[in-house]
């Protein structure tokens, strides 16, 4: 393997994965590689979680990533209760079972935030930072991996850097990136020069001290993402409306046919949407984006969209697979930047992203939940969806109307827990409908949401609770009834389900 490493200071550092885990010390701050199952290090988390499993003491470290990883990683180490603190965003069931379990500290911050509040000093110094790289060039720059994420920062601000090379990372990566190290903390910060999706402000390397490389692991493993399921009726419905909302746009002249920088979120509903825009006809598209999903490869394949800018892939072994066959074609249609890029505020309102995210529930008002179930139990976190719906010139969240056989209604009269308020939600859509909500006052929101978006099962009871709250309510401007607010997700904790006792689940 050490073609991949072709600086000799570097590679003389090589080790084993479970000599370099022994490195890392019980109550670090370690910060890892890895965004949305990308780019993650394979082996040293494993052998740190063995290590951790064996020792006589609690050994428990703080990690920070870029966004979700793997079971490699946080599965590993929250199974051996690793973590007392994990930030930004994840995924895992194992994980995700002991923070709601309150026995891991969990920190749910925009994605955006992260390089700058490390830099900020707010999470206190970085011991170590585990990375992985596709090489080492000779005169000892990385070539970065399948995703960006937080890795210059994690190399510029670690006190001691492990690296991980991965050969199974394809070598035709090389180039494909943009890493930009023009930012500055306040008050010398300057405008960053990037003015379309397709610019290159940056460098295709990452650089680290090679003082601070204290190991180099070679790895030959893929990325480990879950197939996405085919696209059900109720995300081509979603889909369908979005198309619309769009023709309807460009009609109106807001709008041109090459619409405007897309985001889109993670999973078969937004895979559905680029599955919808390639049979719309589009073309020459663009995405500026957080994540590179198996129907975005497509797209680029087809023309429909001529180029993606992002942070991180997120594919199925099906989109590996195609990405490695074609990697030299998609090197030339994708750039991988820092998420502190890829997410920023600025340049996300700059170029009038269009912000496609998905949530769990939103209130009559447009207020919406996209991270925990009845206000208290987290699912993944909030990511990068405020960073763009926040700053972006459409924010729209997307949700089927219901879920678990119909027991959840993804509308209610309060959203239990608000990651976006009324005032960053444009547009609702279910697949009973779409709510343009620009432009509307409280009332007309919450009419406008319940005609269109709210399933026929549950309109009848939020019909009910509008009208009553509009007559009952302390205020009119945006009326609630204080102490029933929030008795559909009570009754949905106590019963399983959010109905009525007399109303029975639809199938």
């Amino acid at each position: 393997m050490h073609d991949r490493i072709r600086n000799a200071r570097l590679g003389e550092r090589v080790m084993s994965a479970e000599e370099a885990a022994a490195l890392i010390q019980p109550g670090m701050t370690v910060a890892m590689s890895g965004f949305t199952g990308a780019g993650y290090p394979k082996e040293v988390p494993l052998a740190l979680a063995r290590r951790m499993e064996a020792a006589e003491q609690p050994f428990r470290i703080r990690v920070l990533t870029g966004a979700s990883t793997a079971p490699e990683l946080d599965g590993a180490l929250a199974k051996v209760d690793g973590m007392e603190l994990r930030l930004p965003y994840q995924s895992d069931p194992a994980l995700r079972e002991r923070i709601n379990a309150g026995t891991l500290d969990y920190i749910d911050i925009h994605l955006s935030h992260v390089a700058q509040h490390t830099w900020f000093g707010f999470f206190g110094p970085v011991d170590v930072a585990v990375v992985e790289v596709v090489g080492i060039t000779e005169d000892g720059r990385l070539i970065p991996s399948s995703s960006v994420g937080n890795n210059k920062t994690w190399l510029e601000q670690a006190d001691k850097v492990i690296l991980e090379v991965n050969r199974f990372q394809p070598a035709g990566m090389e180039g494909m990136h943009d890493v930009y190290y023009g930012t500055a903390l306040p008050p010398h910060r300057r405008p960053i020069p990037l003015v379309d999706p397709e610019d290159r402000i940056g460098e295709p390397y990452l650089s680290v001290d090679p003082e601070k490389v204290i190991a180099v692991v070679e790895t030959d493993g893929p990325d480990r993402n879950s197939p996405f399921s085919p696209p059900d009726e109720s995300s081509k419905q979603i889909a369908g409306h979005l198309l619309e909302f769009f023709d309807h746009e460009i009609r109106r002249g807001r709008l041109t046919d090459r619409l405007l920088p897309l985001q889109s979120g993670v999973g078969n509903i937004p895979n559905a949407v680029m599955a919808a825009l390639a049979e719309g006809g589009y073309k020459g598209l663009t995405a500026y984006t957080e994540v590179i999903q198996d129907g975005m490869l497509g797209l680029i394949k087809e023309g429909v969209l001529r180029m993606a800018s992002a942070t991180s892939f997120s594919l199925s072994r099906d989109g590996v697979d195609e990405f490695n066959a074609n990697v030299d074609f998609y090197r030339e249609r994708i750039i991988l930047r820092t998420q502190e890029i890829s997410n920023h505020p600025e340049l996300i309102r700059r170029l009038g992203c269009i912000a496609l995210n998905g949530m769990i529930e939103a209130d009559l008002y447009g207020n919406v939940n996209s991270t925990h179930v009845a206000g208290t139990k987290v699912m993944n976190g909030i990511g990068g969806s405020g960073d763009f719906a926040r700053n972006g010139y459409l924010s729209v969240f997307m949700s089927p109307s219901t879920a678990k056989n119909g027991n959840i209604s993804a509308v209610v009269p309060m959203a239990s827990h608000v990651d976006h308020t009324e005032h960053d939600t444009m547009v609702v859509i279910t697949e009973q409908g779409l709510a343009d909500l620009r432009g509307l006052a409280p009332k007309q929101r919450a009419r406008t949401i319940i005609d269109n978006c709210a399933h026929p099962d549950y309109r009848p009871m939020l019909e009910d609770y509008s009208e009553r709250a509009q007559r009952e309510s302390f205020g009119k401007h945006t009326p609630h009834l204080l102490g029933e607010a929030l008795s559909w997700h009570e009754r949905f904790v106590e019963t399983g389900s959010m109905r009525l006792p007399d109303h029975q689940p639809a199938g």
